[in-house]
């Protein structure tokens, strides 16, 4: 099936909320982003493993064929090459479907890339269930648990197109390697997801104030949490909604004050309940004693351990229960026993 066939997640029909108006894709932004900074960085070499009209790092191509290399399918050289390229003084970013760079990939990630501490910035495209046409061959929904247990790597799972490029720009300031994972969809901007702060504090992004519960999203799922809250404050219920990017290091320190406001914290990802980012959320709040530690209550929602299902994108959201208004059924519930 042709890019052009596939359907893309628009914003639901419901939405009253202050959303942005760009209707960029997330790896359209991402490819943008790359071939601006390869401009002012000599250092920046990217790397595809012969996806490069689908990851949109065939921007970066075009503008400089001499640093851009296409490995083929063979995702584990991919990783490898890379390192050859990091130790030699460049800053690599390698480019390709994020199943593949979690399930092809690891041993090179782990011992070449992680195991040195090299700076190399891995973009796992087509992350989630936004490769929904192909199903659970193609659907990412392990990839966080996978790559937040490896050693000196930090992950980000970035909620729309304006935090993607922010992501990036992060990335390439570190001496380290870096996750990221990108969205296949046009999906809804955020508001406030500009400012570089964001990733210069790694704290959440605060998208709605409230008190009965803490809705902490994970990825793209932030602007499905925002839809939920809407319909949540029609029935009582008033949600605070946090956008996380950071799943490693911890989420911040803005995550403990809000749950310690609330008392009440929902988890929300496209990734599997177990070893993700509710997983990380709820390790990184139980760190402290017992006396300190904030005392709450947690829904994790997300992929109840299994694998995807083929469909568009909308359909196959719905079918994990990840659209607005089954999130906030179970929200309600939680709250409202």
């Amino acid at each position: 099936m042709s890019e052009a066939m596939r359907e893309t997640w628009l914003p639901m029909q419901e939405t009253r909320l202050p959303m942005q108006e760009t209707r960029l894709p997330m790896r359209e932004a991402f490819g943008k982003k790359l071939a601006e900074l390869g401009g002012t960085n000599g250092d920046l070499v990217v790397l595809d493993a012969d996806v490069s009209s689908s990851t949109k790092s065939a921007y970066f191509a075009k503008a400089f064929p001499e640093r851009f290399y296409n490995c083929g399918v063979a995702e584990g050289n991919l990783a490898g090459v890379a390192a050859g390229l990091a130790a030699a003084g460049c800053h690599p970013v390698i480019n390709a479907f994020a199943i593949f760079l979690a399930l092809k990939s690891t041993d090179q990630i782990r011992n070449d890339i992680c195991y040195n501490k090299l700076p190399v910035v891995i973009a796992g495209g087509y992350g989630g269930l936004s490769d929904s046409f192909d199903g659970a061959s193609h659907q990412s929904v392990s990839d966080i648990a996978i790559f937040r247990s490896l050693p000196n790597l930090e992950v980000i799972v970035p909620a729309d197109n304006h935090q993607a490029a922010l992501a990036l720009e992060y990335a390439l300031s570190q001496k380290g390697p870096v996750y990221i994972r990108l969205n296949r969809n046009t999906v809804p901007s955020l508001p406030e997801t500009f400012s570089p702060a964001l990733f210069e504090k790694r704290e959440p992004l605060l998208l709605r104030k409230g008190y009965g519960v803490t809705i902490a999203a994970g990825g793209i799922t932030a602007s499905i949490a925002l839809e939920a809250a809407g319909i949540l404050a029609r029935a009582g219920v008033d949600a605070e909604v946090l956008s996380v990017p950071f799943v490693k290091p911890a989420p911040g320190k803005g995550l403990e004050a809000s749950v310690r406001k609330t008392g009440k914290l929902v988890t929300l990802e496209e990734h599997n309940i177990l070893a993700g980012f509710g997983s990380a959320c709820l390790e990184d709040l139980s760190r402290q004693g017992a006396a300190e530690r904030p005392h709450f209550d947690w829904l994790p929602i997300g992929i109840e351990d299994r694998f995807g299902e083929s469909g568009s994108y909308n359909e196959v959201l719905e079918f994990f229960g990840l659209s607005p208004r089954a999130v906030a059924a179970k929200v309600k519930k939680f709250v409202k026993p």
